[in-house]
């Protein structure tokens, strides 16, 4: 991984330019200034300098899967992580080298040709970077921990243009703030995980009920949650028509035989679907339903318990979709005070998002989306950064974490030039 300070940049009109602005959410069309195309470390502190010295508002890409599209300013310089995707793997050490613009599918294509990975999210063009700084929960998370939880280092790109290296041993408080405080602190350029050997196949079950007999069918999904093993991830989506109850099944042993049996006993199902399939196709299998050129919006709340209150708030669905991700195991394992990712101790996600191809549909998707969502509100107990759309940063923070956080911020970034992600304030 050389350095050059070489710093290419394209400009409006220049070949390449609008696909390079393009990203995930359809309803995102800023036109920055500049985009730098960062190929090495040395030029993303290059860009860095370019920017302040040229007084330009700074954001970064990578998957660029921000539902804001926080990536994209206007007016202002992008610096484009996508040239820097490079992953070494040592098998040996069980250790894997990620430069900051690596998708999730590079990592996991990586890492498997030895049946090693690590935590990753469910969409294979997601960036490794965004999803990993705020926290990064994915199928081996209830066995490994949050992607933050596997980073033995990062090396990061400060608001000065310096470079530095975060860990347990360096700069350890700024360790900290990086798993889990979001892009708050500079442009992380290498990774290093930690990862853990998974073999490469998974299983998918899948059943489906009327939503008729939907609310007896959650409550047997939520209770058998409470003692399934961490290689399971139960999952659990809805409409106005059905429900979908099951689980994701990584790792070994993998005999969930016995799992299996406790979902057939939820009742009759009209569709039971079992699935053995690679990791990799696991980790790929999302990827056309997330595609680019969906207009998008959602809002999100963790449950730390789901009493049958919310289950029947649930099902007075206004006919949009929702879903329900398990969390717990190994990601409640790590101490609270461990690291800037909080709410440990979740018991589900829940996610409520909508799609469409036609503008004029937008405030009406919107609106739906937010009602649907407020009516939640009362069961919540804070939300995954990642999945924030608008929210108070509070939501993602206790105060006492976020006045940390607020003075670690204050240290790294005092001018808040990495202000376009879930922004942390700097105090004054």
């Amino acid at each position: 991984m050389t350095a050059t300070e070489t710093l290419t940049l394209l400009h409006p009109g220049d070949a390449g330019y609008d696909e390079a602005r393009t990203v995930w959410n359809a309803m995102v069309d800023r036109h920055p200034a500049a985009i730098a195309r960062c190929r090495s470390t040395a030029e993303v502190a290059a860009a860095v300098r370019y920017a302040r010295a040229n007084q330009l508002e700074i954001a970064v890409r990578c998957g660029g899967h921000s539902i804001a599209g926080l990536a994209v300013p206007e007016g202002g310089l992008m610096i484009d992580l996508t040239p820097m995707g490079a992953v070494e793997v040592d098998p040996g050490a069980k250790v894997a080298r990620v430069q900051g613009g690596a998708l999730l599918g590079d990592l996991d294509r990586e890492a498997q040709k030895y049946g090693l990975a690590t935590t990753a999210g469910n969409v294979s063009h997601t960036g490794v970077g965004g999803l990993t700084l705020g926290g990064g929960m994915g199928w081996l998370a209830r066995q490994f921990g949050l992607a933050c939880d596997n980073v033995i280092s990062y090396e990061l790109v400060t608001a000065d243009g310096e470079v530095v290296t975060a860990s347990a041993t360096e700069n350890p408080h700024l360790f900290w703030g990086l798993r889990g405080g979001g892009g708050n602190f500079g442009i992380v350029t290498e990774f290093e995980f930690r990862l853990h050997h998974i073999g490469t196949r998974a299983i998918v079950a899948a059943f489906t009920y009327p939503i008729a007999d939907a609310f007896p069918v959650l409550r047997a999904w939520r209770d058998l949650n409470a003692s399934a093993p961490r290689q399971a991830t139960f999952t659990a989506s809805l409409n106005a028509e059905q429900v979908t109850v099951g689980f994701v099944w990584v790792g070994e042993p993998g005999n969930p035989d016995a799992l299996l049996e406790a979902f057939r006993a939820f009742g009759t199902a009209t569709s039971e679907t079992v699935e053995e399939l690679s990791y990799l196709t696991l980790q790929t299998r999302e990827d056309s339903i997330q595609g680019h050129r969906y207009r998008r919006y959602w809002k999100g709340h963790y449950f730390k318990a789901l009493p049958d209150d919310a289950i029947r708030a649930l099902l007075r669905n206004p006919g949009i979709g929702a879903s329900l991700q398990a969390y717990g195991g190994a990601i409640s394992d790590v101490p609270d005070d461990d690291s800037a990712f909080s709410h440990r101790d979740t018991l589900f996600e829940f996610v409520t998002a909508a799609r469409w191809e036609d503008p004029a549909d937008d405030e009406d998707r919107i609106a739906t989306v937010r009602a649907y969502a407020a009516t939640l509100e009362q069961y919540a107990g804070g939300a995954y950064f990642n999945m924030m759309n608008g929210d108070s940063i509070g939501r993602a923070f206790p105060p006492a974490k976020l006045a940390r956080l607020t003075t670690l911020k204050t240290i790294w970034d005092q001018t808040n030039v990495f202000h376009l992600n879930q922004n942390i304030k700097p105090a004054g």
